[in-house]
């Protein structure tokens, strides 16, 4: 079997989680402390949040699967924002939300991030958004560099709270 883009379904929930465990350290700062990532993970992406997260309508998880092996996911969120600060900075609506991007360290410059992005873009366009947007922290150069040359630019600026701190993202957009 080739590796694919393909949709989530709950049966990967427990896959997700695992992969999930393993990445998202990646985007956090270097002085992020190890027990506010660990908190983050448990709270947002157990085995369980992924189930919830998949049997939601407006919630789509792409994952880039070689012969069941995941090497990279993404999670498309069809919904209006809640976030003043991201919804004072969209020039366009509907938007929908790349609120994950996430690799396997080992398939880091491999082309796999870039057709996760190529099959995310598509999936929102196909679902009718006019826009596609993220929070990327801003300390986070590499993935900065990929958004940009996968066509976003910066047009505004967020909040995360990870644990007990305040972290800074920029809010990217992709006009589709």
């Amino acid at each position: 079997m080739a590796e694919t883009v393909r949709t989530a379904t709950t049966h990967d929930a427990g896959k997700l989680a695992e992969l999930a465990a393993i990445t998202f350290p990646l985007a956090c700062p270097p002085g992020s402390s190890p027990e506010d990532i660990e908190a983050h993970v448990e709270r947002n992406l157990s085995e369980g949040n992924f189930k919830e997260y998949l049997a939601d309508a407006n919630i789509t998880v792409l994952v880039l699967d070689d012969a069941g092996e995941f090497r990279g996911y993404t999670m498309l969120v069809a919904k209006r924002t809640s976030n003043h600060d991201v919804a004072s900075v969209l020039t366009a609506h509907p938007a929908t939300e790349l609120s994950k991007c996430y690799v396997h360290p080992d398939h880091h410059g491999k082309g796999a991030a870039a057709r996760l992005m190529r099959a995310s873009l598509a999936n929102a366009a196909d679902k009718g958004a006019s826009v596609v947007w993220l929070g990327v922290n801003s300390e986070n150069a590499k993935a900065i560099r990929f958004y940009e040359k996968s066509g976003f630019r910066k047009v505004g600026t967020k909040s995360f709270r990870l644990g007990n701190t305040v972290e800074h993202d920029f809010v990217m957009e992709h006009e589709l």
